[in-house]
């Protein structure tokens, strides 16, 4: 991603976690306190100096749900700007296997959903087209 002299800008390295059990997906609110509140997202959150892209959303999968998440394939990747300068770059993974009972400690909700009822307006702005490619698809990886 360049910016309006066309240098490379560097991103913010990002991952999230598309987490799908019995043909649903686990989706997270936003606080009202958190920045973009109350939108809908994947978990995940920024990787750390020194972690790999699958070690940092383990790491967040336990702090954020209390989980010990089997990392699977990447999905996809989405670089995504912001509008006051520089952006991220938020690398998705499909998780089917976790040890563990999701707990909820930052988000406001966290639920199950079907794939078909996925809204992407209400999630970041950064995941809406994985979102839509979720909902919309008939051969997505998720179906079981």
């Amino acid at each position: 991603m360049k910016d309006k002299l066309g240098e490379t800008m560097l991103l913010k390295q990002v991952v999230a976690a598309v987490i799908v059990r019995n043909g649903r997906v686990l989706i997270c609110q936003r606080t009202e306190r958190q920045a973009f509140a109350l939108q809908w997202e994947f978990p995940g959150g920024k990787v750390e100096d020194g972690e790999d892209l699958a070690q940092a959303l383990v790491r967040e999968l336990s702090e954020e749900l209390g989980i010990n998440a089997l990392v699977e394939q990447q999905i996809t990747t989405v670089q995504h700007p912001y509008p006051e300068g520089g952006g991220l770059e938020l690398h998705f993974f499909l998780v089917k296997e976790f040890a563990g009972e999701i707990e909820n400690r930052i988000f406001r909700e966290v639920r199950w959903e079907k794939r078909e009822a996925l809204d992407a307006e209400s999630f970041l702005e950064a995941d809406r087209e994985v979102v839509r490619r979720i909902a919309e698809s008939q051969d997505w990886l998720i179906d079981d």
